[in-house]
């Protein structure tokens, strides 16, 4: 099984950007838990992270000519305006789950909205990079149905 896992804007910056909302750790710790998780669920993941939001509906272009199992995708404050990234996610046909590390709904008012909500699985948010974790639990399970 192939999980495409998403990054998006800024997230390269996590362990140093805002630790009260996203902690100390880094991108790439996140990544070697995903991996460490991937294994034990029996799948693949690969990891995908851009500053740009063209790179960012290239790379999902890919996974869909790729046929990847399933998409999780956090893409930072894209989530509440890119309806470019709104509709590649829209031409997946593969179980796409949206994750926050904090709790969009508990921020500024313009993170409540996601502009994903129609066109995923769902969204997992407010259990820090534990966020990861339970999104790539809920892809697995969901790709196998």
């Amino acid at each position: 099984m192939k999980i495409l896992m998403l990054h998006g804007i800024n997230h390269n910056m996590f362990g140093k950007r805002d630790p009260v909302q996203y902690g100390t750790v880094t991108l790439d710790e996140i990544d070697a838990q995903l991996q460490a998780l991937g294994r034990e669920l029996g799948a693949e993941v690969e990891s995908f992270q851009t500053n740009s939001e063209a790179a960012m509906c290239e790379r999902i272009h890919q996974g869909f000519t790729d046929g990847v199992d399933a998409v999780l995708i956090n893409a930072g404050a894209w989530t509440h305006y890119s309806y470019g990234i709104r509709d590649a996610l829209a031409i997946l046909t593969v179980p796409v789950v949206e994750l926050h590390m904090s709790n969009i709904h508990a921020r500024e008012t313009f993170r409540h909205h996601s502009v994903f909500a129609e066109v995923v699985r769902g969204q997992i948010c407010g259990f820090g990079s534990d966020s990861y974790l339970l999104a790539l639990r809920a892809a697995v399970s969901a790709a196998l149905r």
